[in-house]
C-alpha cells in the first residue's frame, strides 16, 4: 500500500508544479485578471497596459483614426489563448488558430479543383507560340551570332591586352565551347576554337612551364613572382581543359553517339570534328616546346591515316612544317617514335603519305646549319691551379665573377650545342631505317614500298656501312622481281648509287646491272604527262655519270647521251630543256664525246639502238641528229640549249649560253619550265596568220577530188556504206 500512496502523493505533486513555479505576485495577478470580464474581451495584440491612466485631454477622434483598417474580406478565424509571456517590456500574450476540420466532400472538391488549375497550367504551357517567318528567323539568329562575335572579340582583346591579370577572361571565353542555344551553337563553337588557339599562340611563353614543389610552394615570394606563378598555373590548367575539349570533339565525330544534353546534330559533328583538328594541327606546329606537346602528336598522327582526305591532308602536312622548322629535333624524335608505332600496329596497312612525310626531315649529312655557337670559338676557362698561379687574389675575385657571368650568357642562348643536335638526328635517323627496313623485309608489296625507296633515296648515305651488302642485295632483287612499276625502280636505282656515292667509295662493288636498269627504263617514262618522273631521272644521272665520271667508260657516256637526246624529241618542253642540260654537263664531263656531233662514223660496227646494253650498243658510230629537229622545236628556250649544243656546248663565244642559264642545275630548270599550270614560260606566240592558213589548205586539195566530194555532198540520203577510195578510182578511170 505504502507504493501506491507514494505514486498518487507524485502525480499531486506534478499538478501543482506549474502553480508552484509562478511568483506570488504573478499568481495574485492571475487570479484577480479571471475575476474581471475584461479579460474576455480584451484586444490580445495589444501591448498596452490595462490600469494605465487615461489622459486629461485625450481626443477620441485622432486616437480612432490613427487604428489601422482591415477588410473583411475573409471571415474572423477563432483563435485559441495560450500563457502569456513575461519579458522587460511587460506580459506578451500568446494565441493561435483554431484548426477547421473539413468535410470528406469538401477535401474532395479542394483536391478536384487543385487537378483542374494544374491542368489549364499545362495546357497554358503547351500552347504554342506565335510562329515567326523564315526571315524573322534568320534576322534574329544574325542578330544573335552578332552579339556572339563581339563577345569573343572583346574577350580576346582583352586577354591580349593584359594576359596576366584576364586569366579569368579566358576561363569565360573557353566555357563559349558549350554554347547551348542550338540556332548559333555550331557557329559559336568554331569560332570559339579558332580564338583561344590563337589567343594560346599568342600568350604562351617561350619556355615549359613546370609545376611546383612542395617547398617551392611553401616557401614565401614576392608579390610580382607570385601573381607570375598563379598566371602560369591558370594558362597550364585552361590550355589542358582546351585540349580536352577538342579531343572529346573529335572522339564524338569518329564514335557518332549524340549526348543527350548536347544541341548539335549529328550532321554538325564532321565540322566541328575539322575545326577542332586543325586548331590542333596549328599548335603542333606553333607550340613545339610547350607543355602537352606530345599529348597533341598522340593525337594527331593517328589522323594522318584518317578516311576523310581533307583531315588526313591537313595533318600530314602539319607534321612535314614541324619536321621542315625543328632545328634542334626533338619534337621530331617524338613524332616520328609515334608514326613509327602506328605503322608497326596497324600491320604496315596506312596510307602512304604517311611514311613520305619522313622526307620532310632536315637531316643532311646528320647535320643542319651550324648555328653562331658552333662557328665561334670555345671559351676556354681557368682551373683552380692556374688562377693561384697566374692571378693575384683581387683579380681571382674579378675573374670568378667575370666566368660566371659569361656562363650565364652562355645558358640564354637559344642556340643549341651540336652534341645535342647530332645525339637527336642519329636517334631520328634510327627510328627512320628500322620502320623502312621492317617493311623491306615483311611487306614488300605494300603501297609503302615507294615511299620507303624515295626515303631511302634520300637517307642512303647516313646508313651504316655494314649494312651497305645487304641493302644492295635487297634493291636488286627487288629491281629483278619485275613487280615494281618506272618510278619505283628509278628510286631503287637512286638509293643504290647514293649508297655508293658516300661511304661506300670504299666498296668495290660493280653496278652495271643498275646501270643497265636505267638504260633500258630510258624510253618507258611517261611522255604526255607533266612528268615529275623525268625529274627523278636527272638525279639519277647526275649521281651515276655525273659524279662518278672517273668509274664510267667512253662508250657508256656516249650510249646514254644518244639515248637521252631521243627522249627529248618525245617529253614536254620542261622535261626538254632539263635532259638538255644534262646532256650539257655529260659533254663537259667527256670532252670525247664531241664525235657524235660529226657525220662521219669513226669506229667499227653499227650503232644499235634497240640494244639494252650501253657498253656494246656502238654509239660512237651515230650522231645527235636530234639536235638538227630541236632546233625548230617551238619553246625558246628549246631552241638555244639545243644550238648550244650542236656546236660542242661552248663556255664563251657566240653559242654560249647566257650566264643565268649554264649557272643553273638541270633541275632547277625543270622546275622554272615547269607546265603545271598549263602555260608556256615564255608565252609561245603565233608564227603567221589565219588568212595564210586558209590559203594554204585550199591550195592542197585537188581539183577533181574537191570535185568528188562536193558531188557526194549534193547527194540528199546515202544508206549504203561510202567506199571513197573505190568510186574515186572508178571515176578516173572512165
Amino acid at each position: 500500500m505504502e507504493p501506491a500512496a507514494h505514486e498518487e502523493e507524485e502525480e499531486i505533486e506534478e499538478d501543482v508544479l506549474p502553480l508552484d513555479m509562478l511568483e506570488d505576485d504573478d499568481l495574485e495577478y492571475m487570479q484577480s485578471m479571471g475575476h474581471r470580464p475584461l479579460f474576455l474581451t480584451r484586444d490580445l495584440h495589444s501591448s498596452e497596459p490595462i490600469h494605465a491612466k487615461k489622459r486629461k485631454n485625450e481626443n477620441k477622434v485622432e486616437k480612432y483614426e490613427k487604428v489601422p483598417r482591415y477588410l473583411q474580406t475573409e471571415p474572423e478565424k477563432e483563435l485559441i489563448h495560450l500563457l502569456p509571456i513575461k519579458d522587460k517590456r511587460g506580459i506578451i500574450p500568446q494565441s493561435v488558430e483554431k484548426p477547421i476540420l473539413m468535410d470528406e466532400q469538401e477535401e474532395e472538391m479542394t483536391e478536384e479543383n487543385l487537378q483542374q488549375e494544374e491542368r489549364e497550367e499545362m495546357f497554358a504551357l503547351k500552347e504554342p507560340r506565335q510562329k515567326l517567318t523564315t526571315e524573322e528567323l534568320l534576322l534574329m539568329r544574325r542578330q544573335t551570332l552578332q552579339e556572339k562575335k563581339i563577345h569573343i572579340a572583346t574577350l580576346a582583346s582583352s586577354i591580349l591586352t593584359e594576359p596576366d591579370n584576364n586569366i579569368k577572361k579566358l576561363k569565360e571565353l573557353r566555357s563559349m565551347l558549350m554554347e547551348r542555344d542550338p540556332n548559333v551553337a555550331v557557329t559559336v563553337r568554331k569560332l570559339v576554337m579558332v580564338s583561344l588557339s590563337e589567343v594560346f599562340k599568342d600568350i604562351t611563353p617561350c619556355y615549359r612551364i613546370r609545376p611546383l614543389t612542395e617547398a617551392e610552394k611553401a616557401t614565401k615570394v614576392k608579390k610580382e613572382t607570385q601573381h607570375l606563378r598563379e598566371f602560369e598555373e591558370g594558362l597550364v590548367c585552361q590550355y589542358k581543359f582546351y585540349l580536352e575539349n577538342l579531343e572529346q570533339t573529335v572522339k564524338d565525330w569518329k564514335q557518332m553517339k549524340k549526348k543527350k544534353s548536347d544541341v548539335v546534330s549529328l550532321k554538325a559533328y564532321k565540322g566541328l570534328a575539322e575545326v577542332a583538328v586543325k586548331c590542333l594541327c596549328e599548335l603542333l606546329v606553333a607550340l613545339p616546346h610547350f607543355n602537352f606537346h606530345n599529348n597533341i602528336a598522340v593525337m594527331v598522327v593517328p589522323l594522318m591515316n584518317d578516311a576523310s582526305r581533307k583531315i588526313s591532308e591537313m595533318c600530314c602536312g602539319a607534321v612535314e612544317r614541324l619536321f621542315k622548322q625543328d632545328k634542334i629535333g626533338q619534337a621530331s624524335l617524338t613524332v616520328v617514335k609515334i608514326i613509327s608505332g602506328l605503322v608497326k600496329s596497324r600491320n604496315y596497312e596506312v596510307k602512304p603519305e604517311v611514311l613520305k612525310t619522313f622526307l620532310a626531315l632536315r637531316i643532311k649529312e646528320v647535320e643542319v646549319k651550324k648555328d653562331s655557337e658552333d662557328i665561334a670559338p670555345k671559351k676556354n676557362f681557368m682551373t683552380y691551379k692556374e688562377k693561384r698561379k697566374n692571378l693575384s687574389r683581387m683579380q681571382r675575385k674579378w675573374k670568378k665573377a667575370e666566368e660566371k657571368l659569361e656562363k650565364e650568357l652562355l645558358e640564354t642562348e637559344a642556340s643549341e650545342s651540336k652534341d645535342k643536335k647530332l645525339k637527336l638526328h642519329t636517334e631520328i635517323l634510327n627510328v627512320v631505317f628500322l620502320t623502312y627496313f621492317r617493311i623491306l623485309k615483311k611487306a614488300q608489296k605494300s603501297v609503302l614500298l615507294p615511299g620507303v625507296l624515295e626515303g631511302l633515296a634520300k637517307f642512303a648515305h647516313l646508313i651504316n656501312v655494314e649494312f651497305f651488302d645487304d641493302l644492295l642485295v635487297v634493291l636488286s632483287s627487288l629491281i629483278d622481281s619485275g613487280s615494281l612499276h618506272y618510278r619505283e625502280c628509278l628510286h631503287c636505282i637512286q638509293a643504290a648509287f647514293h649508297v655508293l656515292s658516300g661511304q661506300g667509295d670504299v666498296l668495290h662493288i660493280d653496278p652495271m646491272k643498275f646501270y643497265t636498269q636505267l638504260y633500258k627504263m630510258l624510253f618507258v617514262l611517261h611522255a604526255g604527262d607533266t612528268n615529275e618522273d623525268v625529274l627523278i631521272l636527272l638525279q639519277c644521272i647526275d649521281v651515276m655519270l655525273t659524279k662518278r665520271r672517273k668509274q664510267v667508260s667512253l662508250q657508256r657516256a656516249n650510249a646514254y647521251l644518244k639515248r637521252l637526246t631521243t627522249l627529248a624529241l618525245n617529253v614536254l618542253p620542261n622535261s626538254t630543256i632539263g635532259i638538255l642540260a644534262t646532256n650539257r654537263v655529260l659533254m663537259n664531263s667527256f670532252p670525247k664525246t664531241d664525235i657524235l656531233l660529226d657525220n662521219e662514223s669513226h669506229g667499227s660496227g653499227l650503232y644499235l639502238p634497240e640494244l639494252n646494253e650501253p657498253e656494246y650498243c656502238n654509239a660512237q658510230n651515230t650522231a645527235l641528229w636530234e639536235l638538227h629537229y630541236l632546233q625548230r622545236h617551238f619553246h625558246p628556250m628549246v631552241r638555244s640549249f639545243a644550238a648550244h649544243l650542236s656546236v660542242g656546248a661552248p663556255s664563251e663565244g657566240s653559242g654560249a649560253l647566257r650566264m643565268e642559264l649554264s649557272r643553273k642545275h638541270a633541275t632547277e630548270l625543270f622546275e622554272e619550265f615547269s607546265m603545271k599550270e598549263m602555260t608556256f614560260n615564255p608565252p609561245i606566240t603565233s608564227s603567221g596568220s589565219k588568212k595564210k592558213k586558209s590559203t594554204t589548205q585550199t591550195a592542197i586539195l585537188d581539183s577533181e577530188l574537191q570535185k568528188h566530194i562536193n558531188r557526194l555532198l549534193e547527194k540528199p540520203f546515202i544508206t549504203a556504206d561510202l567506199k571513197f577510195a573505190e568510186s574515186f578510182r572508178a571515176e578516173l578511170q572512165t
